[in-house]
């Protein structure tokens, strides 16, 4: 092997030697940043053991976050300096409570509550406050050890009213196997801008039920929940004029009649005689009601009406119930209608009531504290669910 000219040897150990201290002296690499961690995620709804209940919303481009509270003043929220906005409300009564987050004057569902209150125009989240999970302090919509009913989905094209539409059904605990039993029937109705499922799914109007019978204070019965538009356009347009109401509910009466309650009185094993038959719901629901059922004595001999609204002026209730006398009224096993003292219908009920007085119909007419909220509705489904079929 050739050995390379000593002048070549001598240069490269040359370069080598001027170039290690350069190489020596060079700063290293400064090692990569680690990835920055992900926000902790938020706890919210945060319901603590006095029933203070905590909202937290992660919204660090937002100028102004409150909570809005169904039937409650709005509770501004304070930002810390991760963007997150928090407020804590005074210790609240066992309950289920609604509320969605305002932010910048946009309604906002909280995005880490997954319990949600179905409305075709204004959903909302919904957090329960225990109350005793058992006693006679327990709430009738909690959740107890009792034996539990049924709920039946049912769909179909409503000749009338031109649409697809459904009715759920509640069956009581016994129902399946009491096959000699017929039972009584109340048809329950909601309020503008529900849907179907707004007496289970924000009323817990089956829980109510269960409870209720499993302490012997309500008779077992068959519970039907209808959609409640006979003028589906309504929703979309607006309750306010006169006519669309009347449509609407002229709609409901005669698809009730003529579609809804035949199928029951097919499917289910229901008593069909009105001292068997009951009509009842809240707001739009509750004028339907009166409507439906005060024009239909023969039909319904049970009524109840809970913050009805929608029924017109005074001077239009002569018209809307033209034949309605302290005879026709004498007919009838119980009229109840309730209002809250803080809804914004409590004055249209009192002309109801004032109306119905003058024309010597027996009713009874209560006023409680509260808003037009669904707070106050379990609490009047609760009261008047015992005292039908007596």
């Amino acid at each position: 092997m050739r050995r390379p000219p000593a002048s070549a040897l001598a240069a490269l150990v040359l370069a080598l030697a001027c170039a290690t201290p350069a190489l020596a002296q060079a700063p290293a690499e400064a090692p990569a940043a680690p990835p920055a961690a992900a926000p902790a995620p938020l706890v919210s709804p945060e319901v603590h053991a006095d029933g203070r209940i905590t909202f937290r919303l992660r919204a660090p481009n937002a100028t102004a976050v409150a909570v809005s509270r169904a039937g409650a003043p709005r509770l501004p929220m304070a930002r810390d300096d991760q963007g997150v906005w928090t407020a804590t409300t005074a210790a609240l009564e066992p309950d289920i409570y609604q509320y969605t987050f305002n932010v910048d004057g946009q309604s906002l569902l909280d995005p880490m509550n997954g319990w949600i209150a179905p409305n075709l125009l204004n959903p909302s989240n919904m957090v329960r406050v225990p109350g005793p999970a058992s006693g006679q302090d327990q709430r009738p919509w909690d959740v107890a050890d009792v034996p539990r009913g049924q709920l039946h989905r049912h769909f179909y094209k409503s000749a009338r009213i031109g649409d697809h539409r459904d009715y759920y059904v509640y069956t009581p605990p016994g129902y399946a196997t009491a096959r000699a039993t017929t039972y009584p029937v109340l048809y329950l109705l909601h309020g503008f801008s529900d849907d179907a499922s707004g007496w289970t799914s924000v009323g817990q109007a089956h829980v109510i039920f269960d409870n209720l019978i499993a302490r012997k204070a309500m008779v077992p019965m068959v519970v039907v929940m209808t959609l409640g538009y006979g003028a589906p356009e309504i929703v979309t347009r607006g309750a306010r004029s006169p006519q669309l109401r009347m449509k609407s509910m002229e709609g409901y009466r005669d698809a009730l009649f003529s579609e809804v309650i035949p199928a029951i009185e097919r499917d289910y094993r229901v008593d069909a005689r009105r001292e068997a038959r009951a009509i009842a719901g809240l707001s739009m629901g509750g004028a339907e009601t009166l409507f439906v059922g005060l024009n239909a004595i023969d039909r319904f001999a049970w009524i109840g009406a809970f913050s009805a609204g929608g029924l017109g002026q005074p001077s239009e209730l002569p018209q809307m119930f033209p034949s309605l006398n302290a005879a026709a009224g004498k007919r009838l096993k119980l009229l109840w209608i309730a209002c809250g003292t803080e809804d914004g219908l409590i004055e249209a009920n009192r002309q109801v009531h004032a109306f119905l007085t003058e024309r010597g119909v027996a009713h009874e007419f209560v006023e409680t504290p509260g808003a037009h909220t669904w707070m106050v509705w379990r609490r009047y489904l609760s009261t008047l669910a015992p005292l039908l079929f007596r």
